[in-house]
């Protein structure tokens, strides 16, 4: 007879947010800090629900550094605003596609920069065609650049037959949406390339308000006339005057390949001067000195099919001298350094253990001291000009994101909070550790989030949740994949970190290379094990899940156990060789994915030994894992059903305009209902409900 959930604490939804996907799409949702220069004003970006709920629209309010005041909201608007940055007068730029009152409205316009005094009204200071974004302000002489996507071919002219807005409009009228590439890559996660690219574009803030009836629209100097996608996605800083943009440059190599390396752009003249060149390593993350002499970035190394990359900390001579490690033979993965006011010492936060902590680091020595002794995962950091505090956003898997402050010379301290805009919410279990020791001996270990009330008498059903990346890290609060929906009804959530995994050292992320279906399956079946050991949890009901590498990996599971009574696939890779030449960045794969490498690891070559029921889900914007995954995978699965049709237990969840992530509120919340109702029906025994806007 088909299991019944029982009528017990373990699968009741409480009283929080999580027990209703609405109330729970309607969180604020917090990121990003920026700090003025007299460190007195502190900005953040909170989206929120429109009301029709089809999407997040971010607006930007202050968090008072001292924590006395409550938060305020700086601006409102249908649009929304983002990339909020202090130029050193006090004025808060920001970049929005919101109405100019001062212009001839347009619906569709681009985003433009709007510049917020400290008192008074916002207004427009600069716009494109192609719109604008991430601005960059100097410390002194209130340079600015940003990033503005431009026509191929176009001139600086605001007007006339060669100008970005006379081609914009030819391409329109003529309905001509063509792209002729020349190289990869031709598509990012879920954007066509092209025919646009991205230009740096430079300005001088202007140093009053305008008089009544005038407008002071800056006038740009482009940076890089014929850039093709040497910037695409760069990681950039002006140095203190704004003589110079450091930014990061794509060197495109033979076979398709290409490399990272770090050039300065005068904002004069646009001449180009290369800091670090090394074919073997690639550059990111970075940061330049308050005195103006050093760059400080993260340096991944080339990986090969045995040896994953590697992320050192760097400083680099803005002279062109050389580059030297800070701190040798440590990694930081997923950092952003911050330099200290007097460029001895810098500021960042890298995955460590299931957190992300922050670490003081001495330049010159290479010291390193850990400022935060939770572990949360803190990011956005601002160092406050006197060099004594730091503030960074911190989330936690069992807190969302709020805005904090550090002691920047305490160690192993617990963060103070500071009165935010997003309240904190109620969780509907607790979070504990399990941990395990693997075949060849490493230390394991995951994150168990339990549901309130689940004990030996009502012990919870267990779901295996596997992160994406693949070199990543359960560390942080997550709005997608959020446990604690899972928790409100009554499940346990396993968040494991096997191999390949960051924040465990070099030799732990290396057990994986090359092999992802070997240490890291066997390290989630260890860790599942270890888990089932607990009296709360029923080692009977189980179902594991899992997106982008999480959904290889669920692939994976699938066909080599039949353990689970359930296994959720969202964006996953199924057939490596097919997967390799479609995805959006082949030559990073080809790294790695040798014929070797995919004949031992390709889920696909294990079709016909998949017996747990399969919810596939796959957007067809989707270019990192192209839809063509999910399609094959669906098509395996019905091929070998061999039962009566109407009884196939597998389902495929598609959405045709939705990418990796699945980002619009409607979307989101329908994910989360048809994942429920299937591990309903295979985890519980009931009968598969069908969410109302599916039928």
């Amino acid at each position: 007879m088909a299991d019944t959930p029982p009528t017990t604490p373990a699968t009741t939804p409480t009283s929080t947010p999580f027990a209703d996907l609405g109330a729970f799409a309607a969180l604020p949702r917090l990121s990003g800090l920026a700090l003025s220069a007299d460190g007195t004003r502190l900005v953040t970006t909170v989206a929120t629900l429109t009301p029709d709920a089809t999407r997040w629209r971010g607006a930007l309010w202050e968090v008072d550094p001292a924590g006395q005041r409550p938060a305020r909201r700086l601006t409102r608007s249908a649009a929304a605003e983002s990339s909020p940055v202090f130029a050193p007068d006090g004025t808060l730029l920001f970049t929005s596609a919101r109405p100019d009152p001062e212009a001839r409205g347009d619906d569709d316009a681009p985003a433009a920069l709007w510049a917020l005094p400290p008192a008074g009204e916002a207004r427009v200071v600069g716009t494109r065609p192609g719109g604008v974004s991430e601005p960059l302000v100097a410390r002194t002489g209130g340079r600015v650049v940003v990033t503005s996507a431009t026509l191929p071919g176009s001139d600086a002219a605001e007007e006339g037959p060669t100008s970005d807005a006379a081609r914009r409009a030819a391409r329109k009228e003529k309905k001509v949406s063509a792209v002729l590439h020349a190289r990869v890559p031709v598509r990012y996660w879920d954007a066509d390339l092209g025919p646009d690219e991205p230009r740096f574009l430079a300005a001088t803030l202007p140093g009053a308000e305008p008089a009544a009836g005038e407008r002071d629209l800056l006038t740009w100097t482009d940076l890089t006339p014929a850039p093709g996608l040497r910037h695409h996605e760069a990681s950039s800083a002006l140095t203190p005057d704004g003589a110079e943009l450091v930014t990061t440059e794509v060197v495109a190599q033979p076979r398709g390949d290409a490399y990272v390396r770090l050039v300065a752009i005068s904002t004069a003249d646009g001449s180009v001067r290369v800091l670090a060149d090394d074919p073997q390593r690639e550059f990111g993350a970075v940061a330049v000195s308050p005195d103006g002499r050093s760059v400080a970035a993260l340096a991944e190394s080339r990986s090969t099919p045995v040896q994953p990359p590697a992320v050192r900390l760097v400083l680099v001579a803005l002279d062109g001298s050389g580059v030297r490690e800070v701190v040798p033979e440590r990694e930081f993965w997923h950092a952003q350094p911050q330099w200290g006011p007097g460029s001895d010492e810098l500021f960042l936060s890298a995955d460590d253990r299931g957190g992300a902590p922050v670490f003081r680091v001495d330049v010159a020595g290479g010291e390193v001291v850990r400022l935060t002794g939770d572990r949360g995962a803190y990011s956005s950091l601002q160092v406050s000009p006197d060099g004594a505090h730091v503030y960074a956003v911190r989330s936690a898997v069992d807190a969302p994101p709020a805005v904090v402050r550090l002691d920047a010379r305490a160690a192993d301290q617990q963060p103070q909070p500071l009165p935010g805009p997003a309240p904190a919410v109620p969780l509907p279990g607790t979070l504990t550790e399990v941990s395990a020791t693997a075949a060849d001996g490493s230390d394991l270990r995951a994150w168990l989030a339990l549901p309130a009330g689940a004990s030996a008498d009502a012990p919870a059903p267990l779901l295996l949740w596997v992160h994406g990346g693949p070199l990543g890290s359960w560390n942080a609060w997550s709005w997608r994949w959020n446990p604690w929906l899972a928790v409100a009804r009554g499940y346990a959530v396993l968040l494991p970190d096997p191999g390949l995994s960051t924040g465990y050292g070099a030799e732990f992320l290396a057990r994986g290379w090359g092999a992802w279906g070997a240490e890291p399956y066997t390290d989630l079946m260890t860790v599942t094990d270890a888990a089932l050991e607990r009296e709360d949890l029923d080692a009977a009901r189980t179902a594991a899940m899992g997106g982008s590498f999480g959904g290889y990996m669920a692939n994976w599971i699938a066909g080599h156990t039949d353990r689970f009574r359930a296994v959720v696939t969202h964006a996953s890779l199924w057939s490596l060789g097919h997967f390799g030449a479609t995805t959006d960045a082949p030559w990073y794969w080809a790294r790695e994915m040798t014929p070797q490498m995919v004949a031992a690891n390709d889920p696909s070559a294990h079709a016909a030994s998949i017996t747990s029921p399969v919810l596939v889900i796959h957007g067809d914007k989707d270019y990192r894992v192209p839809i063509g995954e999910g399609l094959a995978l669906w098509w395996a699965l019905n091929e070998h059903w061999d039962g009566d049709p109407e009884e196939m237990p597998h389902r495929f969840l598609y959405y045709p305009d939705e990418n990796h992530w699945v980002l619009t509120p409607q979307h989101s919340t329908l994910w989360y209902e048809t994942v429920f109702a299937f591990l309903a029906t295979h985890v519980h025994g009931v009968e598969f409900q069908v969410p109302d806007l599916l039928r």
